[in-house]
């Protein structure tokens, strides 16, 4: 089927501001369909309002639109631009409910607008439940017993029809579960679908008969016009029903189907998008019995979704690239596959052989006391994606790529059931046996580290699978493994190895495992109350590094090609693995790696979105990549999120996906023999890698690494972000602050607040956005010091709290001489708010110029 040449001016709607359930994947989706519609030579209009992405760049479209995205704005703009065709299978629930609006209002018809890629029968068949469960039965699918409710009354009704509790509440035309959940009796019922109801765009709920404990699967389909389909990945949920796709962990392939049922699913899957008549990608998902195979039809997302920008970092297939393409008339047999190049086309199913694992990141550590239950509407914020040989391998490096303060498994005690983290007289308290049955009875996001647990106190698959509802015992059996490894560690630490004297095949056969340096050292230490921080000297990372290094114990890079190296390769996507080493399998074999004369940069990215650290990083790390490149040297991006830009394998020259840690940027900087690393693009994240990656050069260079670490220097961000040497900083060169001073005990603080004087403005050291109060009392003080900001290497500032004050930030840029200021920003709440919390104006409207002068001499 050719291209269609009919269709010359498209416009792409976007998603808007990130939110739990739309986050940065469709700046992933909107950003690679402008790209590949532009470089097909189509004009490109684009309708966003998110400030912080890259599609909203000048380079990505023709025209690009910051305007609110509400159907009225976008007819306007459409009125104006009069394009052929309209696009909104890349912008989410947000863009798809706009679509659908200026479909049945008869605004597309008018103006002459195309709605392509998905069709309004599309939409509306597969986000109207009702709809949804007729052309399911219409095809002969399976689905579960459900009645529609458009009011209380009817929501009454059909649970009286249905007979029993529990019963799941599904919104229609909504996004991340918003307004479902699971009722177990009248009163949860009436709750949860009021709100259904008023959060759906069309009034409605399903009133759906209660499958938890099926397992879940989700199938990312690829269709054509001329009905060409592919399965491009399958996804596996480790919890059962009952807890949204979003919400849980996510191994890909699945892992627990028999072939049978898989190909039942497939064929399920892709008479489905076929009925829809979808042409680009959907996500379809199924619960499973797997004891007797039965399945039901969940529902599908008629677009590009969070789960197809998981697909497509799991595969290296380019899902919204080739659904916009495939939009615009192309077929799958004539688009080629960009990771092989001539190799295949996009008709080819992407085969696998490694195991991906996806870890929500919940925002629990920033709420302490909100109530942390997981179901079917989401609460995490982002996500992290690990890659390795074995699930242990992969979920492991998930793990450790969080950033929630512990980087692996550690045996529970009371400490973590505090919502202070720093609780350390509850520290040698183990859990107690029914709480840690709660953990693994109730959804939430400790519920992987019960498991551990469980396996560690010795209960058996059963019990767990019991307790957990129902999780798969093949899952249940890695955990059991990585918790048997551990004792093992454990053992071996007990009978006096030290890292010293670890011999070659345990270290190959731990890290093979998984077990990150850290863990391993911190096992081999019995796992001490005082944390893995403060592990003696000669038992600690660094000595752990050390031995493994002497043994000359490397990771592997293994390319994501889609295609399990059955076709050549020019993808320069990768992932390590200590799977199957050998002494040289630090220095495998990478095209053209060797060979290149050009300077190798690192940016280090920013990790999993989360709050205070969001999307605007990524657009930070995505321009400095372009910026090395435009220079005429290599740049090699560092992260692991794969809902983001930066995570596109041609982004940059090499893309590592890999946790952010020291031990893991620090080998692919020897692998690579980088000539210089950037660190200030990938927010706190990166910067908090500044100090331990500086103190661990002399070493690295005694292997062959001379690396510059280019940009802001590590002593000037320790500077900037250890609040007591900031606050010398600024006494130093004559800058006014309040009075404050800074403490790293409870006494201190006591002391600081009490001189001070009520009410005061506490701040962490190296954190972004968190752990910042105003406290108007000593009771309040008390209060807060229970939670985990004290830290004896990093001090907390007490300053005077200044009512009634203006905040004003300050952009700028330096080259170590001059100083461009690029905006300054009025905030519309006084002093006290944080600025990522707070409206501000550009320029400022209410400060007077001498004011404004101050300010900037102080840049």
């Amino acid at each position: 089927m050719p291209r269609r040449d009919d269709l010359k001016r498209i416009l792409i709607l976007g998603s808007g501001p990130i939110r739990i359930g739309q986050a940065a994947e469709f700046d992933f989706s909107g950003s690679q369909a402008c790209r590949a519609l532009r470089s097909d030579g189509y004009e490109v209009i684009l309708v966003n309002s998110n400030p912080a992405t890259i599609q909203n760049d000048p380079e990505m479209a023709d025209r690009i639109y910051i305007e609110p995205l509400l159907p009225e704005v976008v007819k306007r703009i459409m009125e104006s631009e009069k394009p052929d065709a309209l696009l909104a299978g890349m912008g989410g629930q947000t863009a798809l409910n706009i679509a659908s609006a200026l479909a049945k209002d008869g605004t597309l018809d008018e103006l002459g607008v195309e709605l392509i890629g998905c069709n309004l029968a599309a939409i509306d068949e597969a986000e109207d439940r009702d709809l949804f469960k007729k052309v399911c039965e219409e095809i002969d699918l399976p689905v579960c017993k459900a009645l529609a409710c458009d009011s209380i009354q009817e929501v009454i009704a059909a649970a009286e029809e249905l007979g029993s509790f529990p019963l799941l509440i599904r919104p229609a035309f909504t996004l991340g579960g918003l307004g479902g959940g699971t009722a177990f009796n009248m009163g949860e019922l009436v709750e949860i679908a009021s709100q259904g109801i008023l959060h759906s765009a069309i009034g409605q709920v399903l009133i759906e008969e209660s499958i938890l404990g099926w397992q879940e699967h989700e199938y990312e389909v690829m269709r054509d016009g001329s009905d060409n389909a592919i399965i491009v990945c399958t996804m596996e949920n480790i919890d059962p029903m009952g807890v949204h796709t979003g919400e849980s962990i996510v191994v890909a392939p699945q892992q627990t189907l028999s072939d049978s049922d898989h190909q039942g699913l497939r064929d399920a899957a892709l008479k489905l998008i076929r009925r829809l008549n979808i042409k680009g990608g959907c996500n379809v998902q199924f619960a499973v019995e797997q004891s007797t195979g039965d399945y039901r039809v969940i529902e599908v997302n008629p677009r590009v979704s969070r789960s197809s920008a998981l697909a497509s970092k799991a595969t290296g297939y380019p899902i919204a690239r080739m659904a916009a393409l495939i939009a615009v008339g192309y077929t799958l047999d004539e688009l080629p596959n960009p990771i092989t190049g001539e190799g295949t086309t996009a008709a080819f199913e992407p085969t696998l052989d490694y195991c991906v694992v996806k870890i929500p990141r919940w925002p629990f550590d920033k709420f302490r006391t909100a109530d942390r239950k997981i179901g079917t509407s989401m609460k995490s914020t982002g996500e992290v994606m690990a890659i390795g040989r074995s699930f242990e391998e992969a979920c492991l490096k998930a793990w450790a790529s969080l950033e929630y303060g512990k980087p692996h498994p550690r045996p529970l005690t009371m400490s973590d059931a505090s919502d202070g983290e720093t609780m350390d007289e509850r520290a040698s308290e183990k859990l107690p046996t029914a709480l840690l049955e709660d953990w693994l009875r109730i959804p939430t996001d400790r519920r992987m580290g019960a498991v551990i647990e469980a396996f560690r106190r010795g209960y058996s698959i059963e019990d767990v699978r019991d307790l957990t509802g129902g999780i798969t015992r093949w899952f249940l059996r890695r955990f059991e493994k990585i918790a048997a490894i551990e004792t093992e560690i454990r053992a071996a630490g007990e009978i006096g190895m030290r890292p010293a004297g670890i011999p070659e095949s345990e270290m190959r056969s731990w890290k093979g495992a998984g077990f990150t340096d850290l863990h391993i050292a911190d096992a081999l230490c019995g796992f001490p109350e005082s944390g893995f921080k403060n592990l003696p000297t000669g038992q600690d990372e660094t000595a752990l590094r050390m031995r493994r290094h002497e043994l000359r114990v490397h990771p592997r890079y293994r390319m994501v090609d889609s295609c399990a190296a059955e076709f050549a390769a020019v993808t320069p996507y990768y992932y390590s693995t200590y799977e199957g080493g050998s002494a040289e399998s630090g220095v495998d074999y990478v095209p053209g790696l060797s060979s290149s004369v050009k300077q190798k940069i690192a940016v280090v990215g920013s990790g999993p979105i989360r709050i205070g650290q969001g999307i605007e990083f990524d657009y930070g790390c995505v321009h400095a990549a372009g910026a090395i490149q435009d220079l005429g040297h290599e740049a090699i991006i560092i992260n692991n999120n794969p809902e983001t830009v930066s995570t596109d394998f041609d982004t940059s020259d090499r893309l590592y996906f890999d946790p952010l840690t020291l031990e893991s940027v620090s080998e692919i900087l020897l692998r690579e023999d980088a000539n210089g690393i950037l660190l200030q693009f990938g927010g706190q994240t990166a910067i908090n890698l500044a100090l331990p990656l500086a103190n661990e050069m002399p070493h690295l260079s005694t292997m062959g690494l001379e690396l510059m670490m280019e940009g802001t220097s590590p002593e000037s961000i320790d500077e900037a972000s250890d609040r007591e040497r900031f606050e010398e900083f600024a006494l130093r060169c004559g800058l006014r602050m309040p009075d404050g001073a800074t403490a790293t005990t409870p006494e201190g603080v006591r002391h600081a607040a009490n001189e001070i004087g009520y009410p005061v403005l506490v701040r962490p050291s190296y954190v972004l956005g968190e752990g910042m109060e105003i406290l108007a009392n000593y009771k309040q003080l008390e209060s807060y010091m229970r939670d985990a900001y004290l830290s004896s290497d990093r001090p907390l500032l007490i300053d005077k709290y200044l009512g009634n004050a203006m905040e004003l930030d300050v952009d700028a840029v330096c080259d170590g001489e001059d100083v461009l200021i690029g905006a300054i920003m009025e905030h519309l709440e006084e002093a006290g708010i944080h600025s990522g919390d707070s409206t501000c104006f550009i320029p400022p409207q209410n400060v007077p110029d001498e004011i404004l002068e101050q300010v900037e001499g102080v840049d």
